[in-house]
Formats: C-alpha cells, structure tokens, sequence
C-alpha cells in the first residue's frame, strides 16, 4: 500500500473539489474501500473523510417517502422503523448484506459503488476490468459470475441494496464539483457493454448524497430473497427483489430485480409484464420466475443459477400473496 494523504472535509464544496483529483478516494465505511487498497487495486493519493459532512447520516420523511443520506448503515437500515413499516423490502436486503459488525460500518452509499467480486479482478489478472484484453472468467472458474447480461466481462455486481432501491423506484442524488443531479437508481449502475472499467455514472469528484424513496402506491409489498454459498454473511449466487402493488388479488404494478446474476442489479421487465394484470397465484408466479430468466446465457460451471434465480422469484412472489404478512 502506498502512501496517502488525510483529508476530513467540513463541507460538501470542499469535499468534492478534494476529490476532484482522479488519484483521491472518498471514505465512509471503508469495509470496501480497505480491501482494494490492500490488494492494490486502489492507490490513492488522498483519502476524502465524508464522515464530518452534515446530513449524510439522517433519515428524514419526505413527502410521502424517506431520504437515507449515504452514511447511514445498514445496521440502521435494518431497524429503522419507517423503513421496517414503509420499505420492507430495504430492509430485507440490508439484513441480507453480510456479516452484524459488517453492517454496523458499511454504509448505503458504500454498498451502492462496491467493486466486483470477481476473483480475477481481485487477484491481480489484467482482464477486462483491470484495463487488459480477456475477460479469464469465460474458459476459466465461472461459477459465481454472470448468466445474464455479461458479454464481454462476467462480473456479477455485490450491492444488496441496488436490487432493493430499483424496485422501489428511488433516485440517488450525487454531488460533484459542478453542482447536484439526481439519477433513478435503474440508471446509476453501468453496464459492460458501456464501460469495461466503472460499475456506476459517478464522475470524478462526484459523491453518493442520498437516496429518495419515494412514496408507495395503495396495496404495495415488497421482499428480498437471497441464496448464498453459506448460510450468511456471504455475496449472493442470486437475488431477487420483488415490489407489487395489489388490489386484492390482481396485480397493479410489479417490479422484479435480480441481484448477483449479472453486472448490474438486473430488471425483468418480462416477468413484470406476466403479473400485471393478473391474479397473483402459484401460476402467475411460475410463469413471471421462467419469464425472468430469459436469455441467460450462463458459462460452463454456473448454469445452475439459471434455477437458483427462477426458484427464488417464484418464492418471493409466494411469499407477497394476499394471504401473507409481508408488507
């Protein structure tokens, strides 16, 4: 690890114009940030401490909805009673990420810009995301990456929460020198077929600031549902966060978003399209779970994913059926 520079900003202007320089690195949890570091992925010359930076560990009720500043844990998440009661498909995936201690340092917005977990990336390999010519995951150990969405880079995205915040149809605001945008959380990740290099629209001195929820419609529940290669405390193999508003039995609106399956939290619009309209069943639900899982294309050792995914939508969506508690 080289050396580095401290900085501990007072403000958001002298935060941003801090990090404006490409070889700074924003600091908030750090339970992402370290490793990198440590395996020489990241150098930066300065680290950027947004810890003293007001209003970026609030909650606050905002018209109908909740704003998290991008410091808030997921420990926080986890309990927070209006997200319990309003947004209970966050919570679930922020109790999902993870190990306890974990969740009490690592925070929202650090769980939005995570690196991936391939262990190509991380090993030191020049693939594709390291800025080299080959992505070794395709001849090579493949079972934990992409089925969906991964030509020509297999990386599977490791945020619990982005599955979770895209069902919700929330925005996250960022910050940079030039001032304030707000981006939906469907279009903050960046795909493979647009970048081999960033996972997410940030800019150079740009900031995650906060998340906006917005209101839920009448009827709306939501779940997450992950599977792991242990029993927890460990990234997802798949995901799935499931939102619906319902009237009684008929659904009006549906999001399904999968999560650990492709490099970006994965919207299936197909599986949305079976179920609006219809009555939510165990039928209704198999065919949204095989329509979600269209045009996978998995690798040679992690075709079981294409299973473990369908089975986890058909779960979930029983699991929101009128006759049950979720909310």
């Amino acid at each position: 690890m080289r050396p580095f520079d401290y900085a501990a900003p007072a403000t958001m202007t002298e935060a941003t114009q801090l990090l404006r320089d490409v070889a700074a690195a924003p600091l908030g949890g750090g339970t992402d940030l370290l490793p990198l570091m440590k395996d020489g992925l990241v150098e930066p010359s300065r680290l950027v401490d947004l810890r003293r930076l007001p209003g970026l560990e609030s909650i606050e009720p905002v018209a109908g909805g909740l704003r998290l500043g991008a410091l808030v844990t997921l420990d926080r998440i986890e309990s927070d009673d209006a997200i319990r009661t309003g947004f209970r498909l966050l919570a679930e995936a922020a109790s999902a990420a993870s190990s306890p201690q974990l969740r009490n340092m690592g925070t929202l917005g650090g769980n939005l810009c995570q690196r991936p977990r391939c262990w190509y990336f991380r090993g030191g390999y020049r693939c594709f995301r390291a800025g080299g010519d080959a992505c070794y995951a395709v001849g090579g150990e493949n079972e934990y990456l992409a089925i969906l969405g991964g030509d020509p880079c297999y990386i599977v995205h490791p945020s619990d929460v982005g599955p979770a915040l895209i069902a919700l149809d929330a925005q996250i605001a960022l910050q940079g020198p030039d001032g304030r945008r707000f981006v939906q959380a469907e279009d903050f990740f960046v795909g493979v077929k647009e970048s081999l290099t960033r996972e997410t629209v940030l800019e150079p001195g740009e900031i995650v600031t906060h998340v906006e929820l917005p209101a839920q419609p009448s009827g709306a529940r939501g779940t997450y549902l992950k599977a792991m290669d242990r029993g927890a405390w460990s990234f997802a193999l798949a995901a799935v966060a499931a939102q619906l508003a319902l009237d009684g039995g008929i659904v009006r609106d549906a999001r399904i978003v999968l999560g650990g399956v492709a490099p970006t939290p994965w919207r299936c619009p197909a599986a949305e399209q079976a179920l609006v309209g219809a009555t939510l069943s165990g039928t209704t639900a198999a065919l949204a779970a095989a329509r979600a899982v269209e045009g996978a294309q998995p690798m040679s050792r992690n075709a079981y994913k294409v299973d473990l995914a369908r089975g986890l939508v058909e779960r979930a969506l029983a699991r929101l059926m009128p006759d049950r508690g979720s909310g």
